[in-house]
């Protein structure tokens, strides 16, 4: 088992990147904050199919959390994280330092509307997806990968990148990753760690019925009663409820009572400290 290169600057990750295309290898780039757990391996081994090189981003950014959220206790485990990676074959770990990416006197962002103006995580994190878009526009360009491969379990900030590449017409195709779930249903994520005994046997009723409310809308019921339904039970639950919609899987906008093609639903909910998010196609 060979340990991927850990590269810390831009120059690096530049150098280690032309090596490889100059042989006329296909490159992919796995964005992560670390705290790596199985649903960031998928990812790899999906990029590992596609091309020849794959590295991966480990980078807690800050400009993506407000001031009141958990960007101080956010798990860190990189020696962890480079050996799941050396695992399953990743080649180079991008790690970078804050003022490596945010110099003294940065000042620039991507101002961004549509999916990332949907009335989902932006009524709650309205800083959120200015702070994500800018990182990973700046990792896109650093690193000018073929391919970079975000799981779907954050599915807005999906949308919201594919519209950024599109739109500011970065030369890499944007895919995602299956979310993966533990075997209850729960959605795997790194603040998962968060939940005591008591709410972790609790969370899985949030994928539970986000399943129950889309099998009544391919029922036939209507998506506004499905989602009251829905709202009621996660909070009967014990859940504090952000939002449970029903929204078109790629725009993110509000779909009419009936409609039944390309929808995605989404759920954000606290339970004690823990916020967890999850999606489902309709």
């Amino acid at each position: 088992m060979t340990s991927p290169l850990v590269l810390n600057t831009v120059g690096d990750l530049r150098r280690a990147v032309a090596a490889w295309r100059a042989k006329g290898e296909r490159i992919a780039l796995v964005p992560t904050m670390g705290a790596l757990h199985a649903g960031h391996v998928s990812l790899v081994e999906a990029a590992r199919r596609s091309c020849e090189r794959v590295f991966v981003s480990i980078f807690v950014n800050p400009t993506q959390f407000a001031p009141n959220e958990d960007f101080g206790a956010y798990p860190r485990t990189f020696e962890a994280d480079v050996a799941k990676l050396a695992s399953v074959g990743a080649d180079g770990v991008f790690a970078p330092g804050v003022k490596d990416m945010y110099p003294e006197g940065f000042c620039t962002t991507v101002s961004l509307s549509g999916p990332a103006a949907a009335g989902l995580e932006d009524r709650f994190r309205p800083a959120h997806f200015a702070g994500v878009a800018t990182v990973v526009s700046k990792l896109l360009i650093q690193a000018g990968p073929d391919l970079a491969i975000f799981g779907e379990k954050d599915w807005q900030q999906l949308a919201v990148i594919r519209r950024a590449a599109r739109d500011l017409d970065l030369p890499v195709e944007i895919a995602g990753g299956p979310t993966i779930r533990e075997a209850d249903g729960l959605a795997m994520s790194s603040r998962n760690v968060y939940l005591s005994p008591e709410e972790r046997a609790t969370a899985p009723l949030l994928h539970r019925t986000m399943t129950a409310c889309a099998a009544r809308i391919r029922a036939g019921e209507g998506i506004a009663a499905a989602m009251a339904e829905g709202r009621a039970a996660i909070e009967a639950g014990g859940f504090t409820l952000d939002y449970l919609e029903t929204r078109d899987a790629a725009s993110l906008a509000p779909v009419a009572d009936d409609a039944r093609a390309d929808l995605r639903m989404l759920v954000a909910a606290r339970i004690g400290r823990t916020r967890l998010i999850d999606n489902i196609a309709v």
